[in-house]
């Protein structure tokens, strides 16, 4: 066996051993039985080309009427797309079949308006899928082949085949309208289960979690119309149906599938394509060579009179004018364009559950599931465990985080995952000579005397906490949070230099509310046109300045100034101190769902110093949607190049961290990037080569841990910080492992998954967990453990922000603006502000 590469990544090492020795639950089930027969495998071709859903209801009618004499009375599963699998030989390779779907119910007598559908449904056999192969890959005896994929994927179709025939199902997860709760604007949170086939150690298993997205509510579309645009019921549109109030209304409709209610024969669907620019009573259409309006054709055809002519109506089809008032909107339609603020803080309530709840209802999950008489699964021959696997894990050591010497305890381990700033002072402290303070609004809504209290509140705060600010009155204006918020930035920074003739170090902006338009357009202008950090603060926490709120307020600006918070000993991260060493943290944010016109950014911070304390940062505009970084290799060589101009050597060791990245894209990343950051390394000197390790991050997953003993977990019931596992859940024999980190502050914790893809630098599982654990100590903006490793978390901060930096975007609360922003509206950081 060892002439044979098992993988192209790095196997895993030994596992680790240091910590603490527990034993948590996973939310997974073991299969304890696979199909111990061949699998068929056959492609599937439906023409026309419809969606999964009209899909699966054309296989299922095709089962029904050929399925005896046709297919032997197999039972085959479906993915709804291209590929079926069987437990048995269909008897031919290759068949086509006709397949008319009979139309929805119509009544006796009703000749239907439109003729059946009918459909070609075209069979080819692809292959036969022997399962020794997968058992020899979960037992790291053979490397993953393709056979072994497809295996993989028949086992993630057959447990999905019977929830996606029987409820909504979206991508692994399916969901029910039982208990659905009302968000904000007329969506609706519906409760799901996601399921997915994992290769583990030895076994595969089904990751079984807890899932939740937005529909659109079904009924009356004219209460649908009342909830999007905010109205206590519909007599509030009869003053008055704005142009704005139609446009909101028509972007939010577009695409919604209704019935009508005035002719109870017709069943059709029709689907929403605009709203006329006029009420139903003045929108007027040619009938029988005479013109006549909806209202009084309703009126006329119908003996019906419109309630509420005032309302304009939906355009369906070839322009059928249909009045809102007839039209029901069908259930299980899903909101795909992205949630607003008030619409995200109601889901991310209704889904926050805590570790006990959650687990309970993934066991009600599993009784909806029922795999144990699921006939797919009983025909392959395939039987699940009916309890959550227990693994072995370990709670790694806290490391001791050293403040300033002259704070008291200045050398402490924390506990429970977070500490506080009491008589702490930071390691380094800033200066602070030259600032201003801008206010976003008038004296009513904060009176000059507030502002100074908070001002002065703030600089005692960052005075005890180890900075020095010589300049304790910086000037204070007002300014418009709607106005020119560019014009008002340049007077506040040219006041506050003139106020102590030097060149401004900070402005702090007060804000009067969390909306992201004025927050997007002060960090736009301040890192590139002014050139000088920002740091803002929202005004309801100025009129009673809290210590706690000041302390945090502090460590940010401490180090937007250049200062240091806190450190780990150098004895403790020998990797970073024995030789010149950088971290790297990268990711790329893609532009929201439905987007077309917004670009993704890539962004690189890296580590500045021995202590991994300070990152510079460098960011890149590229073509959206793409996974790999276009210009590593530019964003790397800036970066060591900073290195070397701070630290006087070029870094011997490089760890990257890069997150954003999904399983399918790991070889292509990994052959992509490691070979951006030699041929980085060697621009900058021909005989230069760092050994370089590459991790993937990953918090995008759905496992989840449980304690198994109560006091094994902390006061919210999830496993304690430091919780990692390498065993039981984890790659048959690749190196990754899950590391819970932080002690979580709401719901159950999501352990991050670090995936090493590459490594010269020969770490052991103990030794990459323990210092990728140490890491998440050194977050300078918080005095928390983090759940995911700084240099990370970094960059994903990096372009978030780097979002707000493109001219000309309206950035709007509600579903992503509009915008004509394509690469080159991004303007470029001033070089200060990158590190």
């Amino acid at each position: 066996m060892s002439g044979l590469r098992l993988t192209e990544f790095v196997k895993r090492p030994n596992p680790g051993s240091v910590g603490k020795a527990i034993k948590i639950h996973a939310n997974f089930f073991e299969i304890t039985q696979l199909p111990n027969i061949n699998v068929y495998h056959y492609d599937v071709t439906i023409t026309p080309d419809v969606p999964p859903l009209v899909n699966r209801r054309v296989f299922e009618h095709m089962l029904f009427v050929y399925g005896e004499s046709e297919l032997d009375g197999s039972r085959p599963v479906f993915d709804g797309r291209k590929n079926i699998f069987s437990p048995r030989a269909f008897p031919f390779d290759g068949k086509t079949f006709d397949i008319t779907l009979p139309e929805d119910e119509v009544p006796k007598g009703v000749v239907p308006r439109r003729p059946p559908r009918a459909f070609k449904v075209k069979i080819k056999k692809a292959s036969e899928i022997n399962l020794e192969e997968l058992h020899r890959f979960l037992n790291a005896k053979s490397a993953l082949s393709p056979n072994c994929l497809t295996a993989i994927m028949a086992l993630d179709i057959l447990i999905r085949h019977k929830p996606a025939m029987l409820y909504s199902s979206v991508g692994r997860s399916f969901f029910t309208p039982d208990g659905a709760q009302p968000l904000y604007g007329g969506v609706e949170v519906w409760n799901g289960f996601y399921q997915s086939a994992r290769p583990t150690m030895g076994r595969m298993m089904i990751n079984l979690d807890v899932a939740a997205t937005a529909y659109y509510q079904s009924g009356s579309l004219l209460e649908l119309a009342v909830k999007i645009l905010d109205r206590r019921n519909i007599d509030d549109l009869r003053r008055g149906f704005s142009d704005r109030d139609r446009a909101k209304l028509e972007k939010s409709l577009r695409g919604l599938l209704i019935k009508v209610t005035h002719r109870s024969e017709v069943k059709r669907k029709f689907k929403i394509t605009k709203l006329t620019p006029t009420p139903a009573s003045s929108t007027s259409f040619m009938k029988e060579n005479t013109k006549t309006d909806v209202a009084t054709y309703f009126f006329q055809t119908y003996g019906r009179r419109l309630q509420y002519p005032f309302m304009p109506c939906v355009v369906t089809g070839r322009d059928v004018f249909l009045p809102m008032e007839i039209c029901t909107v069908l259930e299980g339609q899903r909101h795909i364009k992205k949630l607003n603020e008030k619409q995200t803080a109601d889901m991310i309530k209704f889904t926050c559950q805590p570790p006990q709840v959650r687990a309970n209802k993934i066991k009600e999950g599993l009784k909806i599931l029922n795999y144990h008489e699921n006939e797919f699964l009983n025909d392959f021959g395939m039987k699940v465990a009916t309890e959550m696997v227990q693994i072995n894990a370990r709670v790694l050591p806290a490391p001791t985080i050293s403040y300033h010497p002259s704070s008291r305890q200045a050398n402490f381990v924390p506990r429970d995952g977070a500490w506080n700033l009491r008589d702490k002072r930071v390691a380094t402290g800033a200066t602070l000579g030259s600032w201003g303070v801008v206010v976003f609004g008038t004296e009513r809504d904060l009176p000059l005397t507030f502002a100074q209290a908070f001002i002065r509140e703030l600089i005692v705060t960052c005075v005890d906490t180890g900075m020095t600010i010589p300049n304790k009155q910086p000037p204070i204006l007002y300014a418009n949070p709607h106005g020119d918020i560019e014009g008002s930035l340049k007077n506040a920074w040219m006041r506050a230099g003139n106020a102590v003739k030097s060149q401004p170090q900070l402005l702090v902006c007060i804000l009067p509310n969390t909306g992201v338009p004025l927050y997007a357009e002060i960090k736009r202008v301040s890192d590139t046109v002014i050139g000088i950090p920002t740091q803002c603060v929202q005004m309801s926490h100025t009129r009673q300045p809290k210590k706690q709120y000041c302390a945090n307020v502090c460590l940010k600006i401490n180090v937007k100034l250049g200062g240091m918070n806190a450190f780990l000993s150098p004895n403790q991260t020998p990797f970073l101190t024995q030789k010149p060493t950088i971290l790297f943290g990268a990711d790329v944010s893609h532009p929201s769902p439905g987007d077309t016109t917004r670009p993704s950014i890539a962004s690189l911070v890296g580590s500045m110093d021995a202590k991994a304390a300070r990152y510079a940062a460098t960011v890149r505009v590229q073509t959206a949607r793409t996974e790999t970084i276009a210009d590593l290799g530019g964003m790397v060589v800036e970066l060591l190049r900073t290195f070397f101009q701070t630290c006087g050597q070029k870094p011997e060791r490089i760890l990257f961290y890069r997150d954003g990245v999904s399983e399918g894209q790991f070889a292509e990343v990994l052959r992509s990037e490691v070979a951006s950051v030699r041929a980085a390394c060697t621009t900058l000197d021909a005989n230069y080569r760092p050994t370089i390790t590459f991790v993937v991050v990953q918090k995008r997953h759905h496992a989840r841990f449980f304690p198994t003993k109560r006091e094994e977990g902390d006061r919210n019931g999830n496993c304690m910080a430091g919780t990692v596992v390498d065993t039981g859940i984890v790659h048959p024999f690749e190196f990754d492992f899950y590391l819970q980190s932080h002690a979580g502050l709401h719901g159950t914790s999501r352990p991050t998954h670090y995936h090493v893809l590459y490594d010269e630098n020969r770490f052991t599982s103990d030794s990459l967990q323990e210092f990728t654990y140490k890491l998440c100590h050194l977050y300078a903006r918080c005095t928390r453990i983090v759940s995911l490793v700084p240099a990370a978390y970094y960059a994903h901060l990096v372009a978030a922000r780097a979002r707000f930096h493109s001219k000309g975007e309206r950035w709007s609360d509600t579903e992503s603006s509009e915008s004509n922003a394509d690469e080159s509206t991004y303007l470029a950081v001033k070089p200060d502000l990158l590190r």
